[in-house]
């Protein structure tokens, strides 16, 4: 495994970080040290995630391709430097409540390592009990930004919502006096995704026009049209549920997909084929699918979990980057949960999607992203790679 630290503090931050540290209580690490005293015998970590309910699907993606990551991280032993890892599974069903009840029996029997969580309701639930029982948490595919940033223990292994948007941003040359419409559900999602755009987007000088559209609405051509009203140079369409084929209907029958670009989140396998006649007109930001990213961390994270039985997807990345994290903060932190901090902190490390790097500031992962589109494969549409975005050119704010 290829991975290094990165000196990424000033002498100023270094001084203060070594004083909190030095301030901060830890949690005993799991298990009697080793016998050269390198650290403890055995390291427990809980992984907490949707095994079922809504969000299950992702949950498995997570799972999968944390086991296949934690197989690569210690060369097929479970083990580093003499220390054995130990897997607990909890499933919190995506629901915050089960979550922390989970969380607070893992820590209870002394386990001071938390990853996982694909519902970001659960992530933020957690990330409460990381700080106030001072372990190490590591959320997964949960997307919120509120998650950077939320305390000194939390950490995340994916994406977050404001890579997304400044993906989208990409897709235009120059943003600054452009016109961005938000076409969305009038709903805490669609909300959320306006003001996600206009302080990201907007911040680089763009206009943003939100079209909102009722939850129960049936018909969409007048939103449609609308859209079409407000001359946007850029759709950027944020959307779940049901009504999404009728949605992505009428746009394609009021030509909004051929006059305007408009750009939406291409999501996991599962979706491919959701877009019906406008599947080749959209283009698509995305996270990761497995023909994108072309290193050798890839191709062994595909190979595993194929042979595995499951399949790589969007939130794969997730799942290993976790497992690379928590065998490196293990390996210099021997279990002790401030040492293990200070160790993912300026982490570099090659994931499957190539290099990533954990900010030191409020712990974002900065990363690649995609530019994607939809291409017919016979009777189905399969994804294709248009653009690789850099890492900094979508890094979260801080």
């Amino acid at each position: 495994m290829r991975v290094t630290k990165k000196l990424l503090l000033g002498s100023v931050i270094a001084t203060a970080a070594i004083v909190l540290a030095a301030c901060a209580p830890t949690a005993p690490p799991t298990g009697d040290a080793t016998e050269d005293g390198g650290g403890p015998a055995e390291v427990t970590v809980g992984i907490v995630t949707s095994e079922t309910g809504p969000l299950a699907g992702y949950g498995k993606q997570y799972l999968d391709s944390f086991k296949a990551g934690l197989d690569y991280a210690t060369d097929g032993t479970g083990e580093i430097d003499g220390t054995t890892i130990t897997v607990e599974y909890k499933d919190d069903a995506g629901d915050p409540d089960k979550a922390v009840t989970v969380v607070k029996e893992l820590i209870g029997a002394g386990v001071n390592i938390i990853a996982g969580t694909a519902s970001s309701g659960v992530a933020l639930a957690v990330a409460e009990q990381a700080e106030q029982n001072q372990v190490l948490y590591i959320s997964g595919p949960a997307a919120a930004d509120a998650i950077t940033g939320i305390n000194d223990y939390t950490f995340r292994s994916g994406r977050q919502s404001a890579q997304d948007v400044a993906t989208a941003g990409t897709f235009l040359d120059d943003i600054d006096g452009k016109n961005i419409a938000v076409f969305a559900q009038d709903n805490a999602f669609g909300q959320g995704n306006v003001a996600a755009v206009d302080a990201i987007l907007g911040g680089q000088g763009a206009t943003v026009t939100p079209v909102l559209v009722a939850e129960d609405a049936t018909e969409f051509t007048p939103f449609a049209q609308q859209v079409l009203a407000s001359d946007p140079d850029l759709v950027f369409v944020a959307w779940a549920g049901a009504t999404s084929g009728a949605m992505w209907q009428a746009l394609s029958q009021q030509g909004v997909l051929d006059e305007i670009p408009v750009v939406t989140g291409l999501g996991d396998s599962a979706t491919f084929g959701a877009y019906g006649e406008a599947s080749e007109k959209i283009n698509f930001l995305n996270h990761y699918f497995p023909g994108a990213p072309d290193n050798e961390v890839n191709a062994a994270m595909v190979e595993a979990v194929e042979a595995a039985g499951g399949t790589a997807d969007l939130f794969s990345p997730d799942g290993f980057n976790a497992a690379i994290m928590i065998v490196h903060a293990i390996q210099e932190g021997k279990g002790d949960v401030d040492a293990m901090v200070s160790a993912l902190e300026g982490f570099e490390f090659e994931g499957p999607k190539g290099t990533m790097t954990v900010r030191t500031s409020d712990h974002a992962l900065i990363q690649e992203m995609y530019q994607a589109k939809l291409v017919a494969d016979g009777g189905a549409f399969v994804p294709e790679l248009v653009d690789t975005v850099s890492a900094d050119d979508v890094a979260p704010a801080e």
